[in-house]
């Protein structure tokens, strides 16, 4: 399906459902940071609007939605509430593992259930041996956003066999996978006490010899694997991931400039005469600012419209199409940052107090920076590959 009149109606129909819940989450923002936590009935409002099911294949319930509707979904919550938007862009892209499960397996997970969630996070050094009828994993696992009101979580564990050697492919490489399991079955660490994104409570899980059937085990974004054969899941997570939290960093960029814009209509600065707005420095920050967010923001957009728009033609996704991506993404990572310092700033001491819009934005947004997807690494691994070189660490590309 091209990006005619269908996907147009589905775009306006879920961003109806972000702009029906705006007024809860905008009530819930204190809670949530208060409580590191989504609550109760945000995420019943959530669930009844099918929000972290948008990447989930038809046929279980789920929205199977094109990537250019759900990354302004994931930016539209973001501009009212960033902890929000993290865990529906995470939950949702977990999700699409649906696609590559045996379908009794993603049945029992998602099909039973119309509030299943899956969570993970990353876990150095874990490892699954090999045993009769699937694996007994072993591991601590971190950053696992909305693993608080998931019901399943996931693990990404090197396989060995029952002698203690790896299992390799045939290239020699080590092998792994994701193996996918109740939630109740292990107990959740609180390590998630931030300045930003406090509320995707990103705790932590250990494993000790957790049995795992291989039913509910997976080579995630390997195709040989899919079980579902939609466009959709050609994509990788990662790729996913990039432009996802990318628009959540645009999403808190543009809801600091527009409350700056709003403080100019208003605020005199101590030892002015006239106000923000008629100041010609502020004139041309803001300027600069808008433009600055609105090509970082088009770059995006304009990207993914033309990688979907090939993949749903080839079933196919290149490399330089994920490098197009990474490097979309990484840009507006930095240039979000930028426009929202500028915002932050340029609202003086207004800023600072926990009753405006700045300050909390101003945290979320540096937190989202620092994660994985915010790392200026990306540019030296994406330079690489438009150099015909080798890339030093294309694992997150």
């Amino acid at each position: 399906m091209r990006d005619g009149a269908a996907q147009a109606a589905q775009r306006s129909d879920y961003l109806a459902r972000v702009a029906a819940l705006a007024p809860l989450l905008a009530r819930s923002a204190p809670a949530i940071e208060r409580d590191r936590r989504l609550p109760a009935a945000l995420l019943d409002a959530l669930h009844d609007a099918q929000l972290f099911r948008m990447l989930l294949p038809k046929p279980l319930g789920g929205g199977e939605i094109d990537p250019l509707t759900f990354v302004q979904v994931i930016e539209a919550v973001a501009k009212i509430d960033a902890s929000t938007a993290w865990c529906l862009c995470q939950n949702s892209v977990c999700a699409m593992v649906a696609a590559f499960l045996p379908e009794e397996a993603a049945r029992e997970i998602y099909g039973r259930d119309p509030r299943a969630v899956l969570a993970w996070g990353p876990g150095p050094g874990a490892r699954a041996v090999v045993v009769p009828g699937g694996y007994r994993a072993s591991g601590t696992f971190a950053f696992a956003s909305g693993g608080r009101h998931a019901n399943w979580l996931g693990a990404y564990c090197a396989i060995v066999e029952p002698d203690g050697t790896p299992r390799l492919a045939a290239n020699g490489t080590p092998l792994g996978r994701t193996l996918i399991f109740p939630a109740s079955q292990v107990g959740m660490t609180d390590i998630w006490d931030v300045i930003g994104l406090r509320g995707t409570a990103s705790d932590g899980y250990t494993l000790n010899d957790l049995f795992v059937p291989e039913a509910f085990t997976v080579q995630r974004d390997d195709l040989a694997e899919r079980r579902y054969p939609k466009p959709l899941y050609t994509m990788p997570t990662n790729s996913f991931y990039a432009c996802g939290f990318a628009c959540v960093a645009l999403g808190l960029a543009r809801s600091l400039l527009d409350s700056f814009v709003a403080l100019t209509q208003e605020k005199t600065p101590r030892g002015y005469k006239s106000k923000l707005r008629e100041n010609a420095a502020t004139q041309t920050e803001v300027a600069e600012a808008e433009a600055r967010l609105r090509s970082a923001r088009m770059y995006v957009l304009g990207t993914l419209a033309e990688v979907w728009a090939e993949v749903e033609r080839t079933d196919r996704m290149s490399m330089e199409q994920r490098m197009a991506i990474r490097l979309a993404a990484s840009h507006a990572n930095h240039e979000a940052v930028a426009v929202g310092d500028i915002a932050y700033h340029a609202a003086g001491a207004t800023a600072i107090f926990t009753s405006n819009a700045f300050e909390r934005r101003f945290r979320d947004l540096h937190t989202v920076a620092q994660q994985l997807q915010g790392r200026r690494q990306h540019f030296e691994t994406v330079g690489r590959f438009l150099l015909g070189l080798e890339p030093d660490s294309a694992a997150f590309i």
